[in-house]
């Protein structure tokens, strides 16, 4: 798919500079998304090659205003989600400016929102009314609480009607939230999944589709086994802190200076633990031999951990259990986890954009040894790109 396929060629060449550097070169994603879920799976198809037009209103995406931190003028906040686009500043109440938003859906392959639910229909760019025109669209909505619920959705709002806060913390210190906004992340990943299968879908058909993703079914989906716990088992999971419910140990321990997090994830793993810690015999004690029995009786085993642990700092003890091949980790700063990253060649960081504006970001997980990810525009200013896409919009 080339630029042409998109309408009038006029201002195209500049706006779709990009395509053929990457997997989905070619397709135009309309960003009508703000703030962190649909703006984090419109830039992971911009990483992979996609034209992606970013749709602002005159103040901008609200996390231009999220400050501090900032680099320059910059929030941090924006600059998370947004490299690789195309910023354009229409408004919605003004004729012009709304029939080259409907002119934008209509030649979009893909089209991104996050607006409440059933928000656009009044702006005619809804599913019904763009699909109308552009059956081949691939039309993402993402909500709080699906389609048929207006209420708006916000990421701490869904850590807590989740469940997902009853579980992060302690019994003292009560519900805690990430230290992140991980709901709007997994919804960003899931739509990100669900716009890929869509595309391969209208490659083969030629049917373009609905795709709809919400907060509340995205947090329970990344709750994984806490959730199962109750679906399969029953089982209201409970907040404990840094341990895990089905493993053990399988948490930060005490050590003579500072905390270790040890990871012991099978039987023959806790073996070799006890014989590094000097004490075989904890493998052969019917008490600790089974990761169920290890789960009954931790109070028994944790003093005992604790009182070897206690014989040398952390760093001695991630030396020494690393060297025997056992999961250990230090506690690090964020600092330190990129330094780290970068020691270990994964190249954590990615300058976005040339010349002028330039912006470190963190760069895109995924590893394609045909088609990697690029990172040839910075996240844009505000209506950086207005001139351009009004001009192609128009021709």
């Amino acid at each position: 798919m080339d630029a042409e396929d998109h309408g009038s060629t006029e201002g195209a060449e500049e706006l779709f500079a990009r395509s053929g550097t990457g997997p989905l070169s070619g397709v135009l994603v309309a960003d009508f998304s703000r703030v962190l879920a649909g703006p984090y799976a419109t830039m992971m198809l911009a990483d992979l090659g996609a034209t992606v037009v970013k749709v602002e209103g005159r103040t901008g995406d609200d996390t231009r205003h999220w400050a501090p931190p900032r680099r320059g003028e910059d929030a941090t906040y924006f600059l998370t989600a947004n490299r690789n686009k195309h910023s354009v500043v229409l408004d919605f109440k003004d004729p012009e400016d709304l029939a080259l938003a409907q002119e934008l859906a209509r030649r979009a392959d893909v089209l991104v929102e996050n607006f409440k639910a059933g928000g656009l229909a009044k702006y005619g760019l809804d599913y019904e009314t763009v699909s109308a025109e552009n059956p081949g669209v691939v039309y993402a909505s993402v909500t709080g609480f699906g389609r048929d619920n207006p209420q708006p959705g916000y990421d701490l709002l869904i850590q807590g009607l989740s469940g997902f806060m009853s579980v992060t913390g302690t019994e003292e210190s009560g519900p805690v939230k990430a230290g992140v906004a991980i709901v709007d992340v997994f919804t960003g990943l899931h739509t990100t999944v669900g716009i890929l299968a869509a595309l391969v879908h209208r490659q083969n058909t030629g049917q373009g589709q609905l795709v709809e993703t919400n907060l509340l079914s995205s947090a329970l989906s990344g709750l994984a086994n806490q959730t199962s716990a109750y679906v399969a088992g029953g089982v209201t999971p409970r907040a404990m802190g840094n341990a895990h419910p089905s493993l053990y140990p399988y948490q930060p321990m005490p050590t003579k200076q500072g905390q270790i997090i040890i990871a012991i994830g099978n039987d023959a793993q806790f073996a070799r633990l006890a014989e590094v810690l000097g004490h075989p015999e904890w493998a052969a004690d019917d008490r600790f031999a089974r990761a169920a029995n290890r789960n009954e009786n931790r109070s028994e085993l944790e003093p005992l951990l604790v009182s070897a642990l206690a014989e040398r700092t952390n760093q001695e003890w991630f030396e020494t259990l690393t060297a025997a091949g056992l999961p250990c980790a230090p506690i690090n700063t964020i600092a330190q986890g990129v330094e780290l990253a970068a020691r270990l060649g994964l190249d954590p960081v990615a300058d976005a954009g040339a010349g002028e504006r330039v912006i470190p970001t963190v760069a895109n997980p995924i590893r394609l040894s045909q088609t990697p990810p690029s990172y040839d525009l910075a996240p844009p200013t505000l209506g950086q790109s207005t001139d351009l896409v009004k001009e192609w919009l128009r021709g």
